[in-house]
Formats: structure tokens, sequence, C-alpha cells
């Protein structure tokens, strides 16, 4: 039972990580993309979080010290929150399709994409991955998590806003439209006029 508590949630990201390597190799080329200094903006603190997750000692031993009891409940809670949110992002993905991109781009013959989860959420790939990182965070129970939670929501929420303006300037009213019926990361928030 304890290779299960120690591997199941790496395990998870890993089999996700794969998945999600495999799928980029098939994109469309890129016809504009956001700037290097601009990336870095988001990037730096996303490696932060990614960092306090992945790595123990990160952060030094206040960042190691338990919000609550480590529980089975919080484990399984936590675990459960990763899958569902792994597979969200994966679902998202594949929606996506030749549109996705590592980095802020526009690509040839790009789309707007409303089906499966875009019709809950405009950014439901952050959405899943910030439910799985919430979920690494609840399962671990250590202050660690929830600083990566927040700097890896920061990063995303700086990230979406340029994409934001990326969709306006390509698709004008049509995603105006867009984001007046559908909330960029929690589903069923947007209030109806």
């Amino acid at each position: 039972m304890r290779t299960i508590y120690h591997d199941l949630i790496p395990g998870l990201w890993l089999v996700w990580l794969i998945g999600w390597a495999i799928s980029g190799l098939r994109t469309k080329p890129v016809l504009r993309a956001e700037g290097v200094a601009s990336r870095l903006l988001h990037l730096i603190p996303l490696l932060f979080g990614i960092a306090l997750l992945m790595v123990r000692q990160a952060g030094g031993p206040w960042l190691a010290m338990r919000i609550y009891p480590q529980t089975v409940w919080s484990f399984w809670i936590g675990t459960a929150l990763i899958a569902a949110g792994l597979s969200f992002a994966a679902w998202a993905r594949i929606h996506l399709a030749g549109n996705w991109s590592g980095t802020v781009t526009l690509k040839q013959d790009h789309s707007l994409t409303r089906t499966g989860p875009y019709r809950l959420v405009r950014h439901p790939i952050y959405t899943g991955l910030l439910t799985a990182v919430l979920g690494s965070a609840i399962a671990d129970a250590e202050w660690r998590g929830l600083v990566a939670f927040v700097l890896i929501t920061l990063s995303f929420v700086r990230k979406l806003t340029i994409e934001e303006r990326f969709l306006t300037t390509q698709f004008g009213d049509a995603y105006t439209r867009y984001r007046a019926e559908v909330p960029a990361l929690v589903p069923w928030t947007v209030t109806r006029r």
C-alpha cells in the first residue's frame, strides 16, 4: 500500500506528460508568437511552481511544514482531483488539435475552438492543470503545494491574458461574443445579461 501512496501521483503526472509530449508533435505552423521577454514573465513563476511540487526540499523547511494532517482522505481527494484535472486538460488538448502550442501563438489556419470543454471554459487546459495542481497540493498537505498553486495560477492568468488579446485580434466579434458567453477558467461563472 505504501507504494501506491508514493508512486500513484507522480505516475499520473508522468503518464499525462508523455501523452502531452507525443500529442504536441502534430501542430500547425506558427504565424505569430509572443516575444521571449513576455514569455519569460509567465514561464519563470510557472517553473518555480513546478519545482516546488516536484522537489520536496524546494523552498526550505518552512514550506515543507504541514498545513493540516495528511490523511488517507486527503490523499485520495487530491488524487481524484489530479486525475480529473489531467483528464480535462487532455480532453481540451484533443479538441484544440493542431491549434495547440506551449507558447502564446496564432497558427496557420487557426480556428476558434468552441467544442468539448471549450463550451464550459475558454481556457480548459489551464483549468484542468490548475485542478491537478490543487489536487497535488491537497494530497501533499504542505505549504509548498499551496505556494506552487498560487505561482502557477498567476502564471496562467498572465498567459491567458495575452492569449485573449491574440484571439480577439484574430477573431474579432466572434471571440468577443465567446468571452461574453463562456467564463475563462471556472465553469458556470459567467453572469448572463
